[in-house]
């Protein structure tokens, strides 16, 4: 069995030298890539830029901007069984990219944003039967509603929806507690715990619900 995971953060470049970004360390998806690896199934880890080991026998794509993780996605997509989208991709990127280092005046600056290609969109529509598409919702407020209208949008069979901006969870921690919601309206519960025995817990729902 394939399964395609994406994990970390992207960058969008202004210029050489800055860029957006977000607070995703990619511990969440390496932790599945190694759970995965260590239950006998065929890896593929699409990685953004982040400061962690991938799991060996694991094979790793490393990518830097939404374009970058669209394309390569894409690529893997056609052959996974299982897809886990755990990364964190930037919504909006500079529309125009500065060759030169863009120079402090003494005003303000305005950068202008344009939409990057929603990636777990596309995934979605393109899915093929049998399967299986997981997908992350990190969210600050109304943590179910919001998770449950973007498993609809976006055509998941599962999406694994967690609070962020609380200290010794989600982004940049060890820990992390996530509600698993299933197309078919189940939820799990999978209380606050190190995000390597998350990641196997996490696993093992979905591949017991595949079987």
């Amino acid at each position: 069995m394939h399964i395609v995971i994406s994990a970390g953060p992207t960058r969008e470049a202004i210029d050489p030298v800055r860029y957006i970004t977000n607070r995703s360390t990619g511990k969440m998806g390496y932790a599945i890539a190694e759970a995965a690896r260590e239950r006998g199934l065929l890896v593929t880890l699409v990685s953004g830029p982040v400061n962690l080991l991938p799991p060996e026998g694991v094979d790793v794509i490393n990518i830097e901007s939404a374009a970058d993780m669209a394309k390569a996605m894409k690529t893997s997509a056609p052959t996974a069984d299982i897809i886990v989208m755990a990364a964190a991709v930037a919504d909006y990127r500079p529309r125009q990219y500065s060759t030169s280092k863009v120079k402090k005046s003494d005003g303000d600056m305005c950068i202008e944003l344009e939409r990057t290609e929603d990636v777990l969109l596309s995934l979605g529509k393109n899915k093929r039967p049998g399967q299986i598409l997981v997908g992350f919702a990190a969210e600050t407020d109304d943590l179910l509603k919001n998770a449950q209208g973007k498993l609809e949008r976006k055509n998941l069979d599962y999406i694994a929806a967690n609070i962020v901006g609380v200290p010794g969870r989600g982004f940049a921690a060890d820990n992390n507690a996530i509600t698993l919601i299933g197309r078919d309206g189940s939820q799990t519960e999978f209380a606050l715990q190190s995000k390597k025995d998350l990641a196997g817990a996490l696993l093992d729902h979905i591949l017991s619900r595949l079987a």
